[in-house]
């Protein structure tokens, strides 16, 4: 049994995935240049691919060259990245991780926002450059937590733990998410919005904690940023593509947006050319308690990266080995699975 295994997690050896994926498995360990592997002939006569990152991308043209691939396992959550269709057409299951990082990304999104709330990157910001800003009043977008209304956009696994992080304190939450069943609020005690709209208007800190698709790119433009209380706290932890960032770069720079904390990106690494970016690298102040970035690094601890290295490979050889599929993505497009 044949394994390509993409941009793959180790720092020394890839003790984990060995034990993982056990005896009689060879694994072929390659890394994605721009998106693509430098070589294409490595996707041909594997039996599986197990793509560890999102930076490298599976769409129909590649997978018409799985020319025996059962199963595409994704490291990770995410899968927008992943031509779902042509993959199903072809016979060939997608599996995803949903299960590692959860913690790590609900704790980033917490983390972000009373950052934010709390002026803690702004106060260290103005202090580093002198005595001047002494002063705790000076900023303006400081706030008290409790009572502060919290709406997810998503309440899966990340987003349930973010929400049940933030009304720890204290703050008044509620969630737009159209794909749980009718009662399930009843079972924390939380608002359910059934639009969108109506979570906008009332959410003084927005939290994204959704799947990128169709129906999410660019979910969060300048439309959506308008219905929201002026002053409010944006919070992405989810995918870049659902947050449209020049909307949300006009919507600092006129006042509408309070602050915006963002862990991910359309483009990655950044663009360093973006207006937005530029400004925020050079430190102009207006900035200093309204925009922190971080590198998609929200699912990362040194734990984490040791589950999804793990659970990854262990989904995929359980399915290779036993047809066992635990968290299949394409389900709606899959046509006689090899």
């Amino acid at each position: 049994m044949k394994i390509l295994v993409i941009d793959p997690l180790y720092d020394t050896e890839p003790d984990v995935e060995e034990a993982a994926a056990g005896a009689g498995v060879e694994l072929v360990f390659r890394r994605s240049v721009k998106g693509t592997l430098p070589d294409p002939g490595d996707y041909a006569g594997v039996d599986a691919v197990l793509n560890c990152r999102s930076a490298h991308r599976l769409p129909a043209e590649i997978i018409a060259r799985l020319d025996r691939c059962r199963c595409i396992a994704q490291g990770g959550v995410g899968y927008g990245h992943v031509d779902l269709r042509a993959a199903g057409e072809r016979g060939i299951p997608v599996i995803n991780t949903p299960d590692y990082g959860t913690t790590e990304v609900a704790d980033h999104a917490v983390a972000l926002a009373l950052a934010l709330l709390r002026g803690i990157q702004a106060y260290d910001r103005r202090l580093r450059r002198s005595n001047d800003s002494w002063d705790a009043r000076l900023l303006k977008t400081v706030r008290r937590l409790g009572g502060v209304r919290v709406g997810l956009v998503g309440l899966g696994r990340i987003g349930t733990a973010a929400a049940r992080r933030f009304d720890a304190f204290g703050m008044k939450v509620g969630y737009y998410d159209p794909h749980l069943p009718v009662g399930h609020q009843l079972s924390f005690g939380w608002e359910r919005f059934d639009t969108l709209d109506g979570l906008l208007a009332r959410s003084d800190l927005l939290s994204i904690h959704c799947l990128l698709n169709e129906e999410t790119r660019h979910m969060i433009d300048a439309r959506a940023l308008a219905l929201l209380p002026e002053g409010a706290v944006l919070v992405n932890t989810a995918r870049g593509g659902i947050v449209d960032f020049a909307a949300v770069g006009d919507a600092l720079r006129n006042g509408r947006l309070g602050a915006a904390g963002l862990d991910v990106f359309e483009e990655e690494p950044l663009d360093r050319e973006d207006p937005l970016i530029k400004a925020w690298a050079a430190g102009e102040e207006w900035l200093d308690e309204r925009l922190i970035l971080t590198p998609h690094s929200a699912f990362y601890s040194t734990a984490s990266i040791l589950d999804i290295r793990r659970l990854s490979m262990t989904y995929l050889v359980d399915y290779l080995r036993s047809g066992r599929l635990r968290t299949c993505v394409n389900a709606q497009y899959l046509v006689n699975p090899r």
